[in-house]
């Protein structure tokens, strides 16, 4: 079910764009009207968990993006469906895009929430690559660096790369840096073809003296 929903989720749009943006924008404003910074994460966080239905669920996204289902139909099941489980005003603001045919612009206009959200309260998502599992220390150690080099507050999610052999990879908004053992002995292998043995036994050297 979960590869039949991820290859549905490409029928979704999904990338931010202009409209999206300023559907986003209108339910920031809205969000922070309510209830400031409180009310927004709790917006965000809704919208979180409406796209990891979409990517466990072919059928709701099915649901979203169907231009056979009648209007009222789909409105009486998004009813059904979020009632009680997520704030009126996010509700209301599936309704509106329900009404406007435009639920299936919902991981975009999510994309294009989250990265309001991010920007405004000085915040970038990090994805840390490891090849084993990182500790909660090693990530707030990551995090400390991190914040002192690009100025803002790293938002770290932890995934797990066997293949990486060691070292790590970081994701930091759409940039990634990649400090792992496997692409720097790419590069060594790179080095040794153009240059020869004699440097690349010295940079083999500092690595280990790095402790890589």
């Amino acid at each position: 079910m979960a590869a039949a929903a991820a290859i549905a989720l490409k029928q979704l749009d999904d990338q931010p764009d202009a409209l999206a943006k300023v559907y986003a924008n209108s339910l920031f404003s809205l969000a922070e009207s309510q209830g400031g910074q409180e009310k927004i994460e709790e917006v965000n966080s809704e919208l979180e968990q409406i796209m990891e239905m979409t990517r466990s669920d072919a059928g709701f996204v099915e649901f979203l993006r169907s231009a056979i289902l009648p209007m009222e139909q789909r409105r009486d099941s998004l009813r059904k469906i979020f009632e009680g489980r997520i704030t009126d005003l996010l509700l209301r603001f599936l309704l509106v895009l329900n009404h406007k045919e435009r639920l299936a612009h919902i991981g975009a206009i999510a994309a294009a929430y989250d990265e309001i959200v991010q920007d405004r309260f000085g915040r970038i998502e990090v994805d840390v690559f490891t090849a084993t599992p990182i500790t909660q220390d090693q990530l707030t150690s990551i995090g400390d660096r991190l914040r002192g080099a690009i100025g803002r507050e790293p938002v770290l999610h932890a995934y797990t790369q066997p293949e990486m052999i060691g070292g790590l990879k970081l994701l930091i908004g759409d940039q990634m840096v990649d400090a792992s053992v496997a692409t720097r002995l790419r590069k060594l292998r790179e080095r040794f073809e153009t240059h020869g043995t004699a440097e690349v036994r010295s940079i083999a050297e500092r690595m280990i003296d790095e402790g890589v």
